[in-house]
């Protein structure tokens, strides 16, 4: 699938003489579109930047790809196991997701919350879980179904947000973090130097 067509910033590939120990980094871009945000031009800086330092960056525009919402079905655990019934480009999307080493979701802060766009790609994530629950740590999580997943990190366009709003969602997506077996290792804003962002996940 030439996923180059659904993006509205480039697919970046690993540069030639580049390190060999590259990070696979796959970005759920959910900025609708609709307002004056900073996170646009923000994650095309940050791309070219690990791009740059040798990382492979996958990023999908979900308000570009034909992404339909979760129905809640449960097909994805009874009927096709680890797959979605529904067949639109959130397919694509899943194997960008599990082939990676880190999975950052980006949104604009909308009324306290990450967008519409980006919780209907997150919902349709649910394939990569496994239906069965076990208790880790004291808490139900789903069993793994894959051996790897990636590490999660969350990038922000804060504008308008407060703390309250922040914390609320970064307790979100550390809680969809715990559930896929990872965990949440930053929480970064489209108004900091993407070069700082860039850094720190290259510590990673």
């Amino acid at each position: 699938m030439d996923y180059s067509r659904n993006f509205n910033f480039p697919y970046f590939f690993l540069p030639t003489g580049t390190r060999t120990q590259a990070m696979r980094v796959t970005v759920l871009n959910g900025d609708p579109g609709d307002r004056q945000s900073t996170l646009e031009g923000f994650l095309v800086e940050l791309a070219g930047r690990l791009s740059s330092a040798g990382h492979e960056v996958r990023p999908f525009s979900i308000r570009q790809l034909d992404v339909k919402r979760c129905t809640g079905c449960w097909g994805c655990w009874v009927k096709t196991p680890g797959e979605c019934v529904i067949r639109d480009d959130m397919s694509g999307v899943l194997r960008g997701v599990i082939a990676a080493d880190l999975l950052v979701f980006a949104s604009p802060v909308i009324m306290g919350l990450t967008s519409g766009v980006l919780k209907r790609a997150t919902d349709r994530l649910l394939p990569l879980l496994h239906p069965y629950i076990e208790i880790v740590n004291g808490a139900c999580r789903h069993r793994r179904r894959y051996d790897r997943v990636p590490l999660c990190g969350l990038l922000l366009d804060r504008t308008g947000a407060d703390d309250d709003d922040l914390e609320i969602i970064r307790d979100i997506y550390g809680e969809i973090a715990e559930d896929f077996r990872s965990e949440l290792r930053f929480t970064r804003f489209a108004d900091e130097n993407p070069q700082e962002v860039a850094d720190e996940i290259d510590r990673l």
